[in-house]
C-alpha cells in the first residue's frame, strides 16, 4: 500500500496523538464538584484539596516541558514522543482507577509528567518536516486541535460526567493513546541529535524551580472565584496573594528564573533552552505576542464559563455545547490561514487577528443578565476567527529560520513561557473579578422590614436582595476583568504590525541556527 508523503504522515501521527494531551487539560474542569462529593469521605472533599487534581497536573506539564529539548536530544525526538504519550495514556487509566483523592492526585501528576513532552516535540516534528514554503498550511492543520481539543473538553467531561462516571473522562485516553502511540510507531523516523549530548544539570534544577515556583505561586494565589452571594467577600478575602506559600513560590520562582536566564547565556551551545534566541528579533517579537495572545484568549475564555454557570444557571455540558462556536469557527478557519501566512507573512493576519478581538473583547465586557444566547454565539464566532488568525501564525513566525536540530528545545523554550503566561492571564482576571465583585457587595445593605415583627416572607426577600446584589457585582467583575483584555489586545495589535510580511515583506529568515 503506497503511503502519503513523509510529512502528512507527520501531521496525521502529531495531530492525533497531542489531541488527547491538549483536551484532558480541560475536560476535568467540569467535574470538580463531583470529584468533591465522592471523596468528601475518603481521605479529601475539601476544594482546595480537589484543586490539587488540575493544579497538579499544570505543575507537572510546567516543570517537564523545558527538558523535552534535551530529552529529544539525548534519546531520539521520535522515542521520547512516543513515550510521552504512552506514559500519560497509561496514568490515565491510573486516574480512572484511583481508590481517593489523594491517589488521584498523584496520579494526575504523574500524567502531567509523561504527557508534558508530546506538544513542544509534536511541534518541533511537524516543523521539520516540512519545508519553510508550506509551514503555514502545516501549521493551519495542526491549529486545529490546538482550539477544538480545548473547547471539546468541557463537552465530553460534562456528558460523562452527568450520563456516565467522572473515572470515563480518564478511561476515554487510554484507546485513543495506545491507537496514537501505534500510529506514531508505524509513521514517524527517528531523528536523534549526533554526538554526545551535554546534560545541564544546573539548568534543569534551576528551570524545574523556576517554573514550578511560579505556576504554583500563580495558580494558587489568584481567588477562585465566588458562587454565591455569601461567599464573594470571602473570595477575595482570602486570597492567596498575601500568604508567605504563595509568595515564597513566586519569589523563589522569579530569582531562580533569572539565575537560570543568566546560566544559560553563558553555557551558549550546552543550554538547556537556548535564550539567546530572544537575540532574533523576529522570535522575540512573535513569543511577545505569543505571550499576550494567551492572556487575551485563552484566560479571558476562563471568564465566559462563570458567567453563564453563576449567572446564567447553566450546566456544565450546556456550557460546553454553548462555547462550541469558538472551536468551530476557528477550527475551520485555520488551515485557510496557514496557506495565506505562507504567501503573505504573518504581520497582516495576526494584526487583522487582534483587530477582531479588540471589537470583540470590548462587546464582552458588555455583557448583561439578560444577553440573548444567539448573541454570545455569534460573539464566539468572532472570537474564534481572531484566535485563527493569531495564534498559529505565532507559533509559526517565532520557530521560522531556526534549523531542525535546534527545534526541539526551541519549540520547549516556547511552550513553556506560554505556560507562565496563560497561567498568568488566569490568575490577574480571577484576582480582578473576585476584588471588584468583593468592592461591590461591600456597599449592600439588606431591606429593612416593611413592618414590625417583619412578615413571615421577610427572609426570602433579603435573600432575593441579596442575590440580586450578587449578580450585579459579579457582572462588573466580569466586566473590569474583559476590560484588561481589552488592553492587553490592543497593545498587542501595535506589536504585530513589526512582525514580517505583507505589507513591505520582509524575507523570511533562512534556517541559520544550528546547535
Amino acid at each position: 500500500m503506497k503511503r502519503w508523503p513523509y510529512k502528512w504522515q507527520v501531521v496525521a501521527s502529531v495531530i492525533f496523538g497531542t489531541f488527547m494531551v491538549i483536551m484532558d487539560a480541560t475536560v476535568v474542569n467540569v467535574a470538580l464538584p463531583t470529584l468533591r462529593t465522592v471523596f468528601a469521605g475518603s481521605g479529601g472533599g475539601d476544594i482546595g484539596q480537589v484543586q490539587w487534581v488540575i493544579s497538579g497536573f499544570v505543575l507537572a506539564i510546567g516543570i517537564v516541558t523545558p527538558m523535552a529539548g534535551l530529552l529529544a536530544d539525548r534519546f531520539g525526538i521520535k522515542r521520547v514522543y512516543l513515550a510521552s504519550l504512552l506514559g500519560f495514556t497509561l496514568a490515565s487509566a491510573l486516574c480512572g482507577l484511583a481508590p481517593n483523592l489523594p491517589a488521584l492526585i498523584a496520579f494526575r501528576i504523574l500524567q502531567g509528567l509523561a504527557g508534558g513532552s508530546a506538544l513542544p516535540l509534536g511541534t518541533a516534528l511537524l516543523f521539520s518536516a516540512f519545508p519553510p514554503e508550506e509551514r503555514g498550511q502545516a501549521f493551519g492543520v495542526f491549529g486545529i486541535p490546538l482550539v477544538v481539543a480545548p473547547a471539546l473538553g468541557p463537552v465530553v467531561g460534562g456528558a460523562l460526567v452527568e450520563y456516565a462516571s467522572w473515572r470515563f473522562i480518564f478511561f476515554v485516553n487510554v484507546p485513543i493513546g495506545l491507537l496514537g502511540v501505534g500510529i506514531g510507531t508505524w509513521l514517524l523516523r527517528e531523528n536523534k541529535r549526533e554526538g554526545r549530548v551535554y546534560i545541564d544539570y544546573v539548568g534543569a534544577l534551576l528551570a524545574i524551580l523556576a517554573f514550578a515556583g511560579i505556576l504554583y505561586g500563580l495558580s494558587n494565589g489568584a481567588p477562585q472565584g465566588a458562587t454565591g452571594p455569601g461567599q464573594a467577600g470571602a473570595a477575595a478575602a482570602t486570597s492567596g496573594w498575601s500568604s508567605t506559600p504563595v509568595r515564597a513560590a513566586i519569589g523563589i520562582g522569579l530569582a531562580s528564573l533569572l539565575a537560570f536566564i543568566v546560566w544559560e547565556v553563558r553555557k551558549k551551545g550546552d543550554a538547556l533552552l537556548d535564550v539567546r534566541l530572544f537575540l532574533r528579533p523576529t522570535f522575540t517579537i512573535a513569543n511577545l505576542i505569543g505571550w499576550i495572545s494567551v492572556i487575551g484568549f485563552f484566560g479571558a475564555e476562563f471568564l465566559l464559563p462563570l458567567y453563564l454557570q453563576i449567572l446564567r444557571g447553566l450546566t456544565p455540558l450546556q456550557t460546553g455545547l454553548l462555547l462550541l462556536p469558538l472551536a468551530i469557527s476557528s477550527g475551520i478557519l485555520s488551515p485557510f490561514i496557514g496557506i495565506v501566512q505562507d504567501k503573505i507573512g504573518p504581520r497582516l493576519l495576526v494584526a487583522a487577528g487582534f483587530g477582531l478581538l479588540i471589537f470583540n473583547t470590548w462587546q464582552f465586557s458588555l455583557l448583561s443578565l439578560t444577553e440573548p444566547y444567539l448573541n454570545i454565539m455569534v460573539l464566539l464566532v468572532v472570537r474564534g476567527v481572531a484566535l485563527a488568525l493569531v495564534l498559529q501564525p505565532t507559533l509559526l513566525a517565532g520557530l521560522s529560520g531556526i534549523a531542525p536540530a535546534a527545534l526541539p528545545r526551541a519549540s520547549s523554550l516556547v511552550n513553556a513561557s506560554r505556560s507562565i503566561f496563560q497561567s498568568l492571564g488566569v490568575a490577574m482576571l480571577a484576582t480582578i473579578l473576585a476584588t471588584v465583585t468583593a468592592d461591590q457587595l461591600s456597599t449592600f445593605r439588606a431591606p429593612p422590614p416593611a413592618a414590625y415583627p417583619p412578615p413571615a416572607d421577610y427572609p426570602q426577600t433579603v435573600a432575593h436582595a441579596a442575590s440580586v446584589a450578587f449578580s450585579h457585582a459579579f457582572l462588573a467583575g466580569l466586566s473590569r476583568a474583559y476590560f484588561l483584555t481589552f488592553i492587553v489586545a490592543s497593545a498587542a495589535f501595535v506589536v504585530a504590525l513589526l512582525l514580517p510580511g505583507w505589507p513591505f515583506r520582509d524575507k523570511p529568515p533562512a534556517d541559520d541556527i544550528a546547535r
